[in-house]
């Protein structure tokens, strides 16, 4: 009988290995640096939360909590987005904040829906948000960071589809879900959605009429002014007045980033959200901010070959040469690393030299530093470039100046 464990992951969910793992890294390290260039301090949330907190809040995606009741019997959820918990911390924590409050945030949400090409049940988001600002302004600041964000990492000609919820207030919010999809599944699946709701055929196409005739108002024209004066291409931004936002809570601005080289969709969707905090903790503060999608971003700069990951980490492999140099080979480490490069020692004294160097060889590792007898007796130590397959004595003195030469550190 066999009582092994299938060894895979559930569906919707992945495991990084050390290769994809680092390009994640890359991806999160440039993402801080420019939101931090912008003054957003770090915030983190749980992954379980009071299933009240996200209750209402939604819209018609509640369906997609992965929710439970924990071993106390209390109604949890998995963290479903990372701005209800915020405004949740924002309302609790409001006297030890200070205002405007700029937060980024980059964690794991969960939602049970069906997994497809850029969309899994965990996955990755990077928020942004400014608490405590009812102008435009802030909005502004908001696409502004996004588009910066896309220009950092590379791309040419991100885009920002701008709109404001305001301009759809006629409209109920059961159309306006509808019409969210217009770009995923076309005019006549979102009629056929919106008679499905109940609404009319007549109605829908008044909704339809009324949103094509729309035009930019005083707060799309503050944003596309403060876009423009940050240095931003004209042709980076534009009134989209079809984008609509499902999210029950979006009001005011609403805007998506859009890369008009990659297909699976928009890279990060935002909107004001004046009333959420007042919602969850009954205190008045507005807020807005984006949510970026982190693995379609990384998706998007990996199709157009943006992610300058190297193999490997590791710059030096220090052997052991027998089980009585091991000391100095320790201490050979230690110098290197304290000198800033990254260093390997191998970890068994009992491995022969030819089965390191074959590990090094197979881990794609540039440097391996030999210290036998021969190299103790005359102060110096043996370097193999794994890359070029040649090899060299040095003075034991110049390891680190070597290194740091070949490597251009």
């Amino acid at each position: 009988m066999n009582n092994k464990i299938a060894l895979q992951t559930l569906k919707g969910f992945r495991d990084f290995l050390p290769e994809e793992a680092r390009k994640r890294q890359w991806l999160r390290n440039k993402m801080i640096g420019v939101f931090e260039k912008w003054g957003y301090e770090p915030l983190e949330s749980p992954t379980l939360e009071a299933l009240e907190i996200f209750k209402g809040q939604i819209g018609e995606d509640e369906k997609l909590f992965f929710q439970f009741k924990d071993p106390g019997g209390r109604d949890v959820a998995l963290r479903y987005d990372q701005t209800v918990p915020s405004c949740r911390i924002v309302g609790q924590y409001e006297n030890l904040l200070t205002f405007p409050f700029r937060r980024y945030q980059i964690q794991s949400n969960f939602r049970a829906e069906k997994p497809q090409k850029g969309r899994y049940r965990e996955f990755t988001q990077a928020d942004i948000d400014i608490f405590g600002i009812k102008s435009s302004i802030a909005d502004a600041e908001c696409i502004a960071i996004s588009l910066d964000l896309y220009r950092t990492l590379g791309f040419k000609n991100p885009l920002a589809l701008i709109n404001n919820r305001d301009l759809l207030k006629d409209i109920p919010y059961s159309a306006i879900s509808a019409i969210d999809k217009l770009r995923k599944i076309g005019k006549e699946e979102v009629l056929k959605e919106m008679l499905q709701k109940g609404i009319t055929k007549e109605k829908s196409m008044e909704y339809f009429n009324f949103i094509e005739n729309l035009k930019p108002d005083k707060t799309i024209e503050t944003i596309f002014d403060y876009l423009k004066k940050t240095g931003f291409p004209d042709d980076w931004y534009q009134f989209d007045p079809t984008l609509a936002r499902s999210f029950s809570y979006s009001q005011g601005p609403i805007w998506e980033i859009k890369i008009p080289d990659y297909s699976a969709g928009s890279v990060g969707g935002g909107e004001r959200y004046d009333k959420l905090v007042e919602n969850i903790s009954g205190k008045k503060i507005p807020a807005t901010g984006i949510a970026f999608g982190f693995d379609r971003t990384l998706e998007a700069c990996q199709q157009l070959n943006l992610v300058p990951i190297k193999g490997i980490v590791t710059q030096v492999l220090v052997t052991i040469f027998s089980p009585e140099l091991l000391e100095q080979s320790i201490k050979i480490s230690s110098a290197l690393r304290t000198s800033g490069i990254n260093c390997e020692t191998f970890p068994d004294p009992e491995t022969k030299l030819d089965k390191q160097l074959k590990y090094a060889d197979k881990k794609g590792i540039p440097f391996v530093v030999i210290l036998g007898p021969d190299e103790i007796t005359n102060n110096t130590l043996t370097i193999k470039n794994m890359i070029n397959k040649t090899q060299e004595q040095i003075d034991t003195q110049k390891l680190v100046s070597y290194i740091k030469e070949q490597t251009k550190l």
